[in-house]
């Protein structure tokens, strides 16, 4: 739990960008403590002892992948694997026990291994997690899950038939501001939500790549093959290893890949939308080869039992909501999400920070005067996601994030970088798993793999 004087030192901080009264201030504290029952905990398919340690194959040991070897570093870590001899020694320094591999098919096939945590680049995700799967092992694998729809559905199939525990590294999942948001949306407190606005400051990294970098000779450290996985082949550049990566179509997802799932968690988790129906994106710069430099990406989402439809609008690379929409007297978070509601909005933090009701659009202070305070009571204590994960895997309860909801939360970022990339709107008919309105579009909700590496 985040210690109350850390937690209003943050809010204060933001209250110096939104104007926000005593009164909404107050209702973001209580509505964040309204229990919703939707954390109900299930007992996993398989059983483990509770106190016996899993023996771990960990697959990317660098970057993203160091971090997600920390928090699980409390199991026996039995292999590690990287593509970079530079990055696996360093790692095995501190796991010297543990085997080591080049090669993650190699690292799947060794004996008593119970589970694997997957953290290499995003066009490798599907590959591994699936053969880990088949392979009857437990997978942790960060997000986004894939960077097509056919690898993100066939991921969450695959974890249903084997019954393996999954989890999608959307780390702050179950943190306490992510709760105390979806507590928020759950309880109906800002009013039937019509407006959804998300904004990064991403990319970070270059985007609107024109042309493939020229080839370089390959770093002595490096198994470029391995690197490439089920991508097709292309000579190595600099670039590529070891981040730049997300700018290029066929290895990353860009700025709405790499953010979205982080930003529209708790907004996919307390409205339980629905797949969006239509996308309509602009941008500046998006190439055949890579991500836009910025880009709006506007998503529809039909009503469910009886509910509005709700309009999602995302902004990446410099672009941000209007005044209007936020409120900001002076200048906007790097990162955040507005959800506009018919009695005030919601400002949601990223990465768990904690929710701030903000006013109204201007001229609605009679719809702010009949909010009613929500009733005090507790939410569900935040969790660590790895744990909860190695729980799961032990038999203790149920993880939260698995693929089935991990694949809902990647598909919407595919789908929009799918109308970035088609450059005219497209109509997702997720009944019968296709894109529609757009012959340039229909072909990206899958991609071809190179010889010996195909999977799906």
């Amino acid at each position: 739990m985040q210690d109350s004087n850390g937690r209003w030192a943050r809010q204060n901080t933001i209250r110096s960008t939104f104007e926000v009264s005593r009164r909404q201030a107050l209702g973001t504290l209580a509505g964040g403590m309204i229990a919703t029952g939707f954390w109900s905990e299930a007992m996993a398919a398989n059983s483990r002892a509770a106190n016996d340690k899993l023996n771990i194959g960990v697959i990317g040991v660098a970057n993203r992948g160091e971090t997600n070897l920390i928090g699980v570093n409390r199991e026996n870590i039995v292999a590690l694997c990287d593509v970079d001899e530079d990055y696996l020694g360093q790692a095995a320094m501190r796991y010297r026990a543990a085997r080591r591999y080049a090669d993650y098919r190699r690292l799947l096939d060794m004996p008593k291994l119970d589970a694997v945590v997957i953290s290499s680049p995003d066009h490798t995700h599907a590959h591994a997690s699936i053969l880990a799967l088949d392979r009857d092992l437990h997978v942790y694998c960060e997000k986004p899950l894939a960077t097509t729809m056919r690898e993100s559905r066939a991921m969450a199939e695959r974890a249903r038939r084997r019954k393996r525990v999954t989890q999608t590294g959307a780390q702050h999942h179950a943190s306490e501001g992510y709760r105390r948001a979806v507590s928020l949306l759950r309880s109906g407190t800002i009013g039937d939500v019509r407006e959804i606005h998300a904004w990064t400051n991403r990319p970070f990294w270059p985007q609107g790549i024109e042309q493939r970098p020229a080839e370089e000779p390959i770093p002595a450290s490096l198994n470029w093959d391995l690197w490439l996985g089920p991508a097709e082949w292309r000579p190595y550049a600099a670039p590529y290893h070891p981040t730049n990566w997300r700018g290029f179509w066929d290895f990353g997802t860009g700025a709405l890949g790499d953010r979205g799932p982080h930003l529209l968690d708790p907004v996919l988790e307390g409205l339980q939308l629905p797949p969006p129906e239509t996308i309509v994106a602009e941008s500046s710069g998006a190439t055949r080869e890579s991500p836009p430099e910025w880009s709006i990406v506007r998503f529809e989402f039909p009503g469910r039992q009886g509910e509005p439809p709700r309009k999602l609008s995302w902004y990446d690379g410099g672009k941000q909501p209007p005044l209007d929409v936020t409120g900001a007297r002076d200048f906007l978070p790097k990162n955040g999400v507005v959800l506009v509601g018919t009695k005030a909005r919601l400002f949601l933090p990223e990465l768990g920070g904690d929710p701030l009701i903000i006013p109204s659009a201007a001229g609605n202070a009679a719809a702010e005067r009949t909010m009613t305070e929500p009733k005090l009571d507790s939410v569900p204590a935040p969790k660590n996601h790895y744990q909860e994960w190695i729980d799961a895997c032990k038999g203790n309860g149920k993880t939260e994030c698995d693929f089935e909801y991990g694949a809902q939360l990647t598909e919407i970022c595919l789908l929009g970088n799918i109308a970035l990339r088609a450059g005219e709107p497209i109509r997702w008919n997720a009944r019968e798993f296709r894109v529609e309105g757009s012959q340039r579009a229909a072909p990206l909700i899958d991609r071809a793999y190179r010889k010996g590496w195909e999977f799906l």
